[in-house]
C-alpha cells in the first residue's frame, strides 16, 4: 500500500507548505536527507497555545503532536515530491512547553511517532528526542523538526 493510500484511509489530507515565521528555510536536503525545521502545533491554520502541565493536558499535547506530523508530511511531500520515495524517517526532535515539573513530554511526542509509524510502517520508525521547555515561539505547546532519508 503506497503511503498516500495510508493517508487516504486515515482520512488526512496534507497542508501545503507553511510559509517560514522568520529567516529560515522550511526544509533543506543534502545528499539523501531532508531536513525539516521546527514545525509548531497549530489547528485550523492558528497556534496551538499553552504549557503542558498548566493549561494543557498531555493528551492534548499529544493530539497537537500529532497535528504536527501531518503537517512535517506536508513538506516532506513538497521537498521530494512524492512521499512514497521516503527510505526512512531518521529522527524527530520534540520541544514541549511545559512546567518544570511535567515529566510527560515522552508521551506528548507519541503523538508524531505513532503516527509516522502508521503512514511509513518500518521506515517510520526512527530515533527521537523530547524535551521539556520554557517556551516555544508564539507560545505553542509543541515544536517538533524532522530528518528523512529519501531514495
Amino acid at each position: 500500500m503506497s503511503v498516500y493510500d495510508k493517508l487516504k484511509a486515515l482520512n488526512i489530507t496534507l497542508p501545503a507548505v507553511s510559509a517560514p515565521a522568520a529567516a529560515y528555510l522550511p526544509f533543506a536536503q543534502t545528499g539523501n536527507l531532508v531536513f525539516l525545521s521546527g514545525h509548531l502545533a497549530k489547528k485550523d491554520g492558528k497556534v496551538i497555545v499553552g504549557q503542558l502541565g498548566k493549561n494543557v493536558s498531555t493528551e492534548e499535547g499529544k493530539a497537537a503532536a500529532r497535528a504536527i506530523a501531518i503537517d512535517l508530511m506536508g513538506t516532506l511531500h513538497a521537498a521530494v515530491g512524492d512521499l512514497n520515495k521516503v527510505k526512512r524517517i531518521v529522527k524527530v526532535m520534540s520541544l514541549v512547553n511545559s512546567t518544570s515539573d511535567f515529566t510527560e513530554q515522552h508521551l506528548v511526542t507519541n503523538g508524531c511517532s505513532e503516527l509516522l509509524g502508521e503512514v511509513f510502517g518500518d521506515a517510520g520508525k526512527h530515533a527521537r528526542s523530547a524535551f521539556g521547555v520554557a517556551q516555544i515561539p508564539m507560545g505553542a505547546c509543541v515544536e517538533i523538526e524532522m530528518i528523512a532519508e529519501v531514495g
